[in-house]
Parts: C-alpha cells; structure tokens; sequence
C-alpha cells in the first residue's frame, strides 16, 4: 500500500536525434491468409463507411480511438504487404498534426495523457509502414517523442509514483500507466536510449506494487484519490492486453523472461474470468435488445485486447506461449465474423453471442472487429470461415 507522498523519483526526458532508427522487424511469422482476407474486407467496408477525407477523422470517432484505427490499419497493411490504406495516414488528423513542426500537443490532447498514450502507438506504427514502404518516417517519430515527453512529465510522488491520467491530476489509473509502459520499453527496443528503459523499469515496479492487480489477476480501473488503494472499479478487457504488451517488450528488453510470467496471469485470467463460452465479454455487452450498451469508450476495448496480445506475442518470440493462446484468438475471429458482423461487413459491439438487438455498430466496434482478425490472423489457429 501506498501512502500520499512526493517522492525523489524524477521522469526522464528524451532528446532522440533525427538518426533514431525504427527497430528491425521480427522473425517472419506465416499468416492465415483466410484471416487476412477477412479482415481486408472488413478495412474497406470500415474505411468506406467511416473514414471522411475532409476532416481526416472518422464520423462518430474521437481522438484516441481514431488513433487505434490508423494503427489498425497500419498493422493490416505490413501484414498483408498492401498499400491499400496508405493514402489516409498523411491526411489523417494525427497524420496532419505530425507533420506541421509546429503542433502543440499538449493542446491537441487537451490534458488527456492517456490519449496522448494512444497516439503515440499510432504514430510509430505509421513510421514503421513510411519505413517499409521507403518513404519518410522522421515527422512521425518527431512527434511521437514530442508526445512521449509530455507524458513523461505527469509522473509525480503522489500514491508512490505513476503517471496521472489527466493534466488536471486527480486520479491515477491503471490504463495510463500500462501505456506508459509499454511506450518506454518498446521505445528502447526502437531507439536504443537508456532513458526509456529507465522509465520502464520505474513503471512496471510501481505497477506492481500499487495494488491495481486483483486476486483473480486482472487489473481493476485505477487508485483511490485518497487511499491510493485499488479503487475496485471495473476489469476492462483492454487493461489486461496492454499491460501484456509492456511486460513482452521490457522482457525483451531486458531478457528477464519472468516478467512473460507475470503477463500471463493477467492473460489466462482474461481467458477465465472475462469470457463467455470462450469469446470475449465486456461487462457492459449484452446482446439483447433493451440491455446494457457500451459507451463510445468501451466499445474499442475488446479489440485493443486482441491487439496487444499479438503485440505481446510478438515480444515474447516463443512458439510455445503463442500455441497456447492460438486457439482463443482464433475464437475471438470467429465470433467476430459469425456473430458480429453484418451483411455489409461492418462488425458490431458484442462478440460472445448473436446479436439479438443488442448489438451497436459504430467507428469504434468496427476498428474493433478489425483488430480481433489482424491478431488472429498472425497468432491464431488457421481455419478458414
């Protein structure tokens, strides 16, 4: 437990030149072509239903969930080798913020360092498809670390450490902090500064300590303002997939592979505690008409799950723990496209069931849908639907 202090512990800025280089890819891993045509469709019908090239932002979007879009996106394309989605990065609203040198960030995230979080991931992943494809990816990187260092600077003493999740800092919460990991660590395994290392290391110990991880091993919403206790709020699906994704990147950073373990509890209690017949199940879907719905927020979580347990399989590099999840991450996909989506492949909110009124169908739960294939595809059992 934590009492309310300030404590010595000071965040480390970063001053990355214009030579910092993009990590070198990993050791190519087969995909599910079956998947991968799944998920293409389900790009475009996203993209065509969504995406407006006036605004560069997605109708009924917002900020941080049309960042994960575009990393969506992105991850589609280095997977499948298309350009199909490549013309939306620099016309895209972070696309046009990264490239005017003059963005205020601050501004542009309006005190929300969890978004600022968001966007970052969205930027490098931008960068890694200009790098690809041999176009520029310096603007992008720019910015980035121009956000990175913004975020860096709301760690404070309060509750022993962490990151505040708003510039107004009154709570201090479990996605913020997850984020801020797994931007340091795999901001080392990119740019090779020490400083990022640092700060993973500072957060994932303050993580650990905090109390935010239940018995069950999942990690509940943030602390207590006053107590600095685990506040109990709710288990979103999404905070067990991020902080999975830092501990693979600060496992491959430092070569403690016991912190793959510690991933772990978090992700087999998702596969125990969080799922309905096996898929996925926010507490908030309901598949029946007149139920509870997720709000604009929540309805991105499950797929931000996928995500970064494809992330945290990448870090981890190891057939064995990737064959041990490929059969749940072929369920999400499968559900996805039998129970999810509709006729003009445009996946809906819930996945754990048919869809029985309950369902919705926005931006988010199709960026969502597109992130369940795009996982499964690499990692998944390869079953054609």
């Amino acid at each position: 437990m934590f009492n309310l202090f300030r404590s010595s512990a000071v965040f480390v800025f970063l001053g990355l030149t214009s030579a910092a280089v993009i990590r070198a890819p990993l050791e190519k891993r087969d995909q599910c072509q079956s998947t991968l045509n799944t998920a293409t469709k389900v790009a475009h019908s996203f993209v065509d239903h969504y995406f407006n090239s006036g605004t560069g932002g997605f109708n009924g979007g917002s900020l941080w969930t049309d960042a994960n879009a575009m990393e969506d996106l992105g991850n589609l394309m280095l997977a499948t080798g298309s350009s199909d989605f490549g013309y939306m990065q620099d016309i895209s609203t972070i696309g046009k913020f990264a490239l005017d040198p003059n963005t205020n960030w601050p501004n542009v995230v309006a005190g929300s360092n969890d978004d600022a979080g968001w966007i970052v991931l969205a930027l490098w992943k931008i960068a890694d498809y200009k790098g690809a494809r041999g176009g520029n990816p310096q603007p992008y990187l720019n910015a980035a670390q121009q956000l990175y260092n913004y975020i860096a600077g709301q760690w404070d003493g309060i509750c022993g450490g962490g990151v505040w999740w708003s510039a107004s800092h009154t709570y201090k919460n479990a996605i913020t902090n997850q984020l801020f990991l797994l931007l340091s660590a795999q901001g080392y395994r990119r740019f090779h500064d020490p400083t990022y290392l640092s700060n993973a290391k500072m957060t994932w110990n303050w993580l650990l300590n905090s109390g935010m991880r239940n018995s069950d091993g999942l990690w509940n919403d943030g602390l207590d303002s006053v107590t600095c206790k685990n506040n109990g709020q709710t288990t979103w699906t999404y905070n067990q997939g991020v902080i999975a994704a830092g501990l693979g990147e600060l496992s491959a950073a430092t070569g403690d592979r016991s912190l793959l373990d510690q991933a772990e509890i978090t992700l087999d209690a998702v596969v125990n505690h969080m799922a309905v017949n096996e898929i996925l199940k926010e507490s908030c879907d309901n598949a029946n008409s007149g139920g509870s719905v997720c709000n604009a927020d929540q309805q991105i979580f499950k797929g931000i799950w996928m995500k970064h347990v494809q992330f945290y399989l990448d870090a981890a590099n190891d057939a064995s723990r990737t064959a041990k999840y490929a059969g749940f991450l072929w369920a999400q996909s499968s559900a996805v496209y039998f129970y999810a989506t509709g006729s003009t492949n445009d996946p809906g909110s819930v996945w754990y069931a048919p869809n029985n009124g309950g369902s919705v169908f926005t931006p988010k739960t199709g960026s969502s849908g597109l992130a369940a294939h795009v996982s499964a595809a690499k990692y998944g059992n390869c079953v054609a639907v």
